[in-house]
Formats: structure tokens, sequence, C-alpha cells
């Protein structure tokens, strides 16, 4: 008979918790952060579907303050999305088994996707069953906690740690934080990004909004971006110090993206999107618009507000989006009275 070798010389670690959760979203929330640090750390691609982290759910149901039920086990789930279905699946079965007046047998079973379902795959016996002896090749491991303490110092910053740095430090929300570190690559290419803009509200909101819609539309990793973390870092400085607006830079953007172009003062200058500071100029600009729009003016003053945001949007095509949209704002208001 033929042996597959295909995972010969391949570590396998197995971490098993004490039964402390207590519904399907505690023990996913439990799997992700776990999936996270061992994907952070580098001991492994946490790659579900191959099988490289997989997870086990033991399932049991009791009433209020009586004592844990017969529990049953779902192998190998290979997805966060299976395992809730599963586990939700066998709680209410369990449910309704008991309230049928059956017993629950403990025992290993499979989710199946297609139909939501989980089956029996084998009766479960407890460790006796399995005649369990020490192998005199496998001698017990002994890890010294001054060891254990020494490598905990050497580890690099955690998930979590520094997501709460980034809260601290950068005044970001905890759902901002918790996102920026989903993966060490997206943190250090954020952090790489505020370093060179000094502006980390917006470097949070353009990593996560413009430059992730662009990654997933084109099923790439953050480490493949056409967009540096240093070309991203001087377009948000530019944003802050008043050269560009945020859609003027979304189309900076686009042609860093595209390879149109690799510098980012030189493609607002060839494009033309420098934002427009005269304010003579603009102040001539929405007189005309004003002129041109006599009916939203009339409708403004009769309390419409809607109106008012159409002068807004016809100020800022006339001046092919480079004005400042807080001073064409505010220059509306002062000439509407």
């Amino acid at each position: 008979s033929g042996i597959d070798l295909n995972r010969a010389g391949t570590p396998l670690l197995e971490i098993v918790t004490e039964p402390d959760m207590r519904c399907s979203a505690e023990a996913v929330a439990y799997a992700k952060e776990l999936h996270k640090i061992v994907t952070w750390i580098g001991i492994c691609d946490g790659n579900m579907q191959e099988g490289s982290f997989r997870c086990d759910a033991n399932v049991s149901v009791r009433k209020p303050g009586t004592e844990l039920g017969t529990r049953r086990e779902i192998k190998n789930l290979n997805s966060f999305k299976f395992m809730q279905q599963a586990m939700d699946y066998e709680v209410r079965w369990q449910i309704e088994q008991i309230e049928d007046g059956h017993t629950i047998q403990q025992a290993t079973v499979l989710f199946d996707p297609d139909t939501g379902e989980t089956r029996s795959m084998r009766s479960k016996e407890d460790a006796a069953d399995y005649r369990y002896f020490p192998d005199p090749d496998l001698p017990p491991l002994m890890i010294d906690r001054e060891w254990v303490e020494r490598t905990r110092n050497e580890m690099s910053e955690l998930p979590r740690v520094m997501a709460e740095r980034f809260v601290q430090s950068h005044g970001l929300s905890d759902y901002d934080a918790g996102q920026l570190t989903q993966s060490k690559a997206i943190a250090a290419y954020f952090e790489t990004t505020v370093a060179a803009c000094g502006q980390p509200k917006l470097a949070s909101n353009w990593v996560m909004g413009e430059l992730s819609r662009r990654l997933n539309a084109e099923d790439k990793t953050v480490e493949s971006s056409s967009v540096s973390a240093a070309q991203l870092g001087l377009l948000i400085t530019r944003i802050a110090d008043g050269t560009l607006s945020n859609n003027t830079a979304r189309q900076v953007f686009d042609a860093l993206w595209t390879g149109e172009g690799q510098d980012v003062d030189a493609l607002i200058d060839v494009k033309g999107l420098k934002q427009m500071n005269d304010s003579g100029e603009l102040e001539r600009i929405i007189d005309d618009v004003l002129a041109a729009n006599a009916k939203n003016v009339e409708e403004i003053r009769a309390g419409n507000t809607k109106a008012f945001n159409a002068l807004v949007g016809q100020a800022m095509k006339a001046t092919k989006g480079k004005a400042n949209p807080a001073q064409v704002n505010e220059l509306l208001k002062k000439k509407l009275g």
C-alpha cells in the first residue's frame, strides 16, 4: 500500500482550551484572534483551505446552573463561517434531542456545508478507552519559566498590543486600530505611511479606504501594492498642506496605481491638480455661479438647504475640482447672507 508523506517533517501545534466559551460567536472570535497571532509571528501561513490551520469544536448544552452536558466534537472545520454554522446547528440539534427525551452520546461529527448539518463520524471514547501509555522515545518536555519570559521579551509587538498603541499614540478608534492590525504587513504599511506624513487619521482612512479597495478589486496583497507607503505618505502630506483636495488626491492615487507616474508632485504639476488658493479668483467664479443660478439662490433664501449643495457642486465643477470645498462653502454662505 502507498504511504502519503506529504506532511512528513511538518510540525503540528495543537492548542486546547478549557470549556470557557458560551456561544459560537465567542469561539469564532477566539479562533480568529489565534489565527491572527500565528500568522503574525510567522509560524503558520494560516491557509485554512489547505489545512495549515483547522479548528475542532466541542459542543455541549445545559440548562442554566447545571453541569456541562455531554459534548460532541465537530472535526476539521476549515473556515470561520463554517465553524459558526456548524456550532449553531449542533446547539439546536442537541437541544431538540434533549427536549424530545433522548440522551446525547459523546461522538465525533463532521459538518456538511451543503446541507448545513452535522453527521456522526464515530462514537467518541474517553481518554482511558484510547489506552494511552507513555512513549519511551518521547520524554516530557519541561520548559523553564525563565526561558519563556526571555523569549516573550524578544518577540515582536503582537497585534493586540500594537492596536492599543495605535489608539493611545495616534488617537485612532478601537475599530480602526483593529482593522489596521489584521495583518503584520498592513500594520507595517500604515506605520511607514504615518512616518512619511505625520497624519495618522488621514493615513488610516486612506489605507482602509482607497488602498484596501484597490487591493481587493485586483486580489492583491499589500506587499504587492502598486502605491508604496512612502508615495501614499507624500500624497497625504499634500492633502494636509492644502495642495490637493480629497477628490484631486484620488486622481493622483489613480495615476500612481496605474503606473502613469511615480512622483506625486510631478503628477500634480503635469495634471494641473494643485488646489486653488487664490481667494480673489475663487470669489469671481462663485459670483458667476450665483448669477447663473438665480433660482437656486431664491430657494436657498426660502430655506431649501438642498439648493445650497447644488451651488457648491456647480462651484466645484467650475473650478474642475481644484477649489477647497470648505472655502467654497464659506464664501457661498458669506455672499448669501
